[in-house]
C-alpha cells in the first residue's frame, strides 16, 4: 500500500471514530455518573479523555511507516 493511500485511510478513520468515541463516552457519561462522587467523575472523565489516545498513536504509527521494499 502506497504511503500516500495509507495516511487517507488512516486519517479518515481518525475522523470517523475519534467523534463516535466521544458520543459513546458522553452516553455512558449521561447513563453512569449523575449522582456519582465529584471524584469518580473526575477520574471517569481523564480515562475516558485519554483512552482514545493509545488506538491513535497506533493508527499514526502504521500511518508512518515506510513501505517495505522487496
Amino acid at each position: 500500500m502506497s504511503p500516500s493511500l495509507r495516511k487517507l485511510l488512516g486519517t479518515i478513520i481518525l475522523v470517523i471514530t475519534v467523534p463516535i468515541y466521544a458520543l459513546i463516552a458522553m452516553v455512558v457519561a449521561v447513563a453512569m455518573l449523575p449522582g456519582v462522587n465529584f471524584w469518580w467523575q473526575l477520574v471517569y472523565y481523564l480515562l475516558a479523555g485519554l483512552l482514545w489516545v493509545p488506538p491513535a498513536g497506533l493508527l499514526i504509527a502504521w500511518m508512518a511507516r515506510a513501505d517495505r521494499r522487496v
